[in-house]
């Protein structure tokens, strides 16, 4: 009976977590009510309050979970690089798979909200960059290095910067164009395609193996 009753908790505390989400998304941090994600997740307010102490909790909660899967996501793309033996398509399709997920709406939604609550709760909005984007290019470098210890690429004083580099040069102009324009403004997969591609030939052109 004990085990039924918790996991009957478990359901609850996700279906709250899935509401809060959606109301957060939609109205803001402001605009979003313990009310009303009582109402999108079927409980009571006072089951709300018993899973979190109040809506600053549950707004952690959401940026926690959110940043673990998209870490997890760009984790696996990244270890892909281990396989390769041809650096260009290598790095194309890592560069594809960055874009793919981070300019699915639900991630640009949050990371507007995440940007927009970081002076009211920046321990809260710094967790997106240090759980998820910043670990995440830790570890691109990581393969980036092991890539230059096969003959990928040159040796790399510093392959963290390295990886920003490349995720500057596949990421700059589609994201600043869905951030700012809204989500209406996505871009067309074979640009953001297009954009990888020529993202991989330019990291190259300045990390590529040396031509003897």
């Amino acid at each position: 009976m004990e085990d039924v009753e918790e996991g009957r908790t478990a359901r609850k505390r996700r279906a709250i977590i899935e509401a809060a989400a959606e109301v957060f998304l939609q109205h803001g941090y402001i605009g979003a009510s313990m009310d009303q994600v009582a109402a999108k997740a079927a409980v009571s307010k006072q089951t709300v309050y018993k899973q979190f102490a109040d809506k600053e909790h549950l707004f952690a909660e959401i940026i926690l979970g959110r940043t673990s899967v998209l870490g997890d996501q760009l984790a696996r793309a990244y270890a892909t690089l281990d396989d390769a033996t041809d650096p260009l398509p290598a790095l194309r399709d890592v560069g594809r798979q960055l874009l793919q997920s981070l300019s699915r709406p639900e991630v640009l939604q949050l990371r507007r909200l995440v940007i927009a609550e970081a002076d009211r709760f920046p321990d809260v909005s710094g967790t997106w960059w240090q759980q998820a984007f910043h670990p995440s290019l830790v570890l691109l470098g990581e393969a980036m290095e092991r890539m230059a210890g096969r003959g990928l690429l040159r040796e790399l004083p510093d392959p963290t910067l390295a990886a920003y580099h490349f995720a500057g040069l596949v990421m700059y102009k589609p994201m600043n164009r869905m951030m700012f324009a809204g989500s209406s403004a996505v871009t067309p997969p074979d640009e953001l395609e297009h954009l990888a591609d020529s993202a991989a030939d330019v990291f190259l052109a300045a990390y590529g193996p040396r031509k003897e």
